[in-house]
């Protein structure tokens, strides 16, 4: 029975994983969709490569963080992790019908600590590992907007005196690079929250006698997020590369650079960060250097909203989810 429960959980983390893929695949390649760089079918295919290739290489410390850094690992059970993937999952499809950007990452360790304070209380969380999760809220898309300004104005200087169209055909070329580059660090960053779910799971169950990421784990996860990107979540996309604001290749090229550093420092320093926050202030970032009216900040205010609420509604519902699950008997 504890071998199909734990196989159940793992099967409903890859399901999660797939969705964050499919949800976040915007983040991924609205810009180069955006700027025509790619087509749709292309840019995807891109992205679900690079978001695969991620699991080598990158080391699993976000993994490490989301699965024992932010939840006593002692108190969870599959009925917490079950109920804490039900949390995400649930926020994730509600988003993404309405085509809102939000945090799968923020979604799922909502969820799970939803679950977590409706088994035993808030004495469940660790305050350390939730410390630079919830400062990095702030940040990542701070950092994103910041770098993303810089570069795009450092751009524009240093080919201020070069014809549009000549600048447009290099940048074409250098928006697959920084595409990839993202995509990367999407997968990196993204991918190893499930693995820190499914190892918990594992541990829970007692079938690792410590808390560790085996390399199936690492394959499997990253295999599940790529085939989401592959499917693409197209009503995301639309929001992320047009409503916010009108992208140049240059601009592509300025914004997912700015991410992919972001996103590469977050994962060597094990932080949860989202993807979907760093993405959208380097999309703003970059979309202010035109003027401050080139973005479309009524589209930002409910983005930033949906982001306030993801944590405490995936908690909500994971919550729910954890005493439903409790009441018909899984442990």
């Amino acid at each position: 029975m504890e071998f199909a429960l734990v196989a159940l959980v793992i099967a409903v983390a890859l399901v999660f994983d797939y969705i964050n893929g499919f949800h976040d695949a915007a983040n991924s390649i609205a810009t180069v969709v955006s700027t025509r760089v790619l087509s749709p079918g292309k840019a995807v295919i891109w992205a679900a490569f690079f978001n695969f290739a991620a699991a080598f290489g990158f080391g699993t410390a976000v993994a490490t963080t989301v699965g024992s850094g932010m939840i006593d690992i002692t108190i969870v059970t599959t009925a917490v992790i079950m109920a804490g993937l039900i949390g995400a999952i649930v926020w994730d499809l509600i988003t993404w019908y309405v085509g809102l950007p939000t945090s799968s990452s923020h979604a799922l360790i909502g969820g799970y600590a939803g679950a977590a304070v409706a088994k035993v209380g808030t004495g469940a969380l660790i305050v350390g590992g939730w410390t630079k999760t919830l400062i990095f809220i702030v940040l990542a898309p701070a950092i994103g907007l910041v770098l993303g300004l810089s570069l795009m104005t450092s751009i524009l200087w240093l080919f201020r005196g070069f014809a549009p169209t000549r600048v447009d055909q290099w940048f074409r070329r250098l928006q697959l690079v920084s595409a990839a580059l993202y995509s990367l660090g999407h997968g990196a960053n993204d991918a190893q929250k499930t693995m820190g779910i499914i190892a918990g799971a594992l541990f829970a169950g007692g079938f690792i006698s410590e808390f560790r990421i085996d390399m199936w784990v690492v394959l499997a996860a990253h295999a599940a997020i790529a085939a989401g990107t592959l499917s693409g979540g197209w009503r995301i996309i639309l929001t992320m590369g047009q409503k916010i604001t009108r992208l140049q290749p240059v601009g592509g090229f300025a914004a997912e650079t700015a991410g992919a550093v972001s996103l590469f420092t977050a994962t060597a320093l094990g932080v949860p960060v989202s993807t979907t926050h760093t993405i959208t202030g380097a999309i703003v970032g970059v979309g202010a250097t035109r003027r401050l009216s080139a973005v479309r900040w009524g589209i930002a205010g409910r983005i930033v909203w949906a982001w306030i609420l993801t944590i405490p509604a995936s908690a909500l519902i994971a919550a729910g989810a954890f005493y439903l699950l409790a009441a018909i008997g899984m442990p």
